[in-house]
């Protein structure tokens, strides 16, 4: 268990690095991500030394949505005054994903 969120926290921290030193707008664990899928998909890390921690914090993956459901409590006025637009910026963003996904998989599948 220690090993697994050891390989997990260390990865967070290379992305957080890379992302301070490149100075763009892009979140470290974005690039922590990319580097363990990378690591994964190039045999450097295995799934089973993962799995004790993925396991763990998916079986609590609710607790990751509390601080969430806070902020969205907190500013319920700021979201009362512009709801019209969250949802437009939702739907448009929901259908575009869904059409962008869709044509790759077709393009990748007639491969």
């Amino acid at each position: 268990m220690l090993q697994s969120l050891t390989i997990i926290l260390l990865h967070l921290a290379l992305g957080e690095l890379i992302s301070r030193a490149l100075k763009i707008p892009v979140p470290g664990n974005i690039f922590g991500m990319l580097l363990l899928f990378l690591s994964l998909l190039k045999g450097f890390v295995k799934p089973a030394h993962v799995r004790p921690a993925v396991d763990l914090l998916t079986k609590n993956m609710s607790l990751f949505f509390v601080p969430a459901g806070v902020g969205l409590i907190m500013y319920s006025g700021l979201l009362k005054n512009s709801w019209e637009v969250i949802v437009l910026a939702s739907v448009f963003s929901t259908l575009l994903v869904l059409a962008i996904v869709g044509i790759l998989h077709q393009k990748f599948e007639t491969r």
